[in-house]
């Protein structure tokens, strides 16, 4: 029997992956071999790090594509195209309805769409649904429910002003650099496009409570190099050309909150 893959490195930061400076320390560590996708080719041990310049917390680096190669093999069983799409429907429904207030149609794109719920409920509210996921299998089941998928990354994209929406939902947290991500949808999206995003909040009272019984399950979150406040992330879309619409706790999962911020302007 061949011996298992030795864990492979991060690809370390050399600086703050939001704000460029090189002043950041240690904060915590966090063990993520418990991770249900965890593989032997990650090293268990994650190492939190805060800029010391702008607050934002970071792991000590990020996968090399090797590695998310590997990790991106499997997934989890929730995040099939379409399963538990009816429970699934309810919590999207509330996300498309606050989004629909400020833009009422067009080209709606999901990123890392996963069960593709939140583009099933967009079409019944009129946008034409389209998919981007990293996972080849993820894809090509969305092809097979009818909805248009691609496997690429968002930065490839080339389509300036193709969309009214990009959702982000539970993403930008995985990106090694998300300004790159934001970039990306602002270029894509049209004048008045706004974006959806998702993510833990590393500033609210539930996550202090979480830390404080020694239960919080983001220190040891697999695929997560990010870990935002909602004030680092309304001046992380500020600093790309969006502001900020909407706030509200998500539903998605457990103490995350959702924004919607409209492009304003060229950067």
């Amino acid at each position: 029997m061949a011996p298992p893959p030795l864990a492979e490195p991060r690809v370390l930061y050399d600086a703050c992956p939001l704000c460029s400076s090189p002043r950041f320390s240690t904060l915590r560590t966090g063990n993520c071999s418990q991770h249900p996708l965890y593989k032997p080719v990650v090293e268990p041990i994650m190492t939190w790090m805060c800029c010391a310049a702008c607050g934002h917390v970071f792991t000590d680096g990020y996968f090399a594509d090797e590695v998310c190669a590997e990790v991106f093999s499997s997934t989890n069983p929730n995040q099939q195209p379409g399963a538990a799409f009816e429970q699934n429907r309810y919590v999207s429904a509330r996300i498309v309805e606050r989004v629909a207030r400020y833009v009422p149609d067009g080209r709606w794109l999901d990123v890392g769409f996963g069960n593709g719920s939140l583009l099933f409920t967009a079409e019944e509210w009129g946008f034409a649904p389209e998919g981007l996921d990293l996972r080849p299998s993820t894809a090509e089941g969305m092809r097979g429910l009818g909805v248009e998928a691609r496997c690429a990354d968002l930065t490839t994209l080339d389509e300036p002003g193709r969309y009214s929406v990009i959702s982000m939902a539970d993403v930008l947290e995985h990106m090694p650099y998300p300004g790159q991500g934001l970039v990306a949808a602002h270029r894509l999206l049209r004048e008045d496009g706004v974006i959806f995003a998702s993510m833990p909040n590393y500033g609210c009272a539930a996550w202090r409570l979480l830390d404080a019984g020694d239960v919080n399950p983001y220190w040891g979150e697999l695929e997560h190099f990010h870990n935002f406040s909602r004030q680092r992330l309304y001046d992380f879309l500020e600093e790309h050309g969006f502001e900020p619409l909407h706030y509200s706790v998500s539903e998605r999962y457990r103490v995350c909150m959702e924004v919607i911020a409209r492009r304003v302007r060229t950067v």
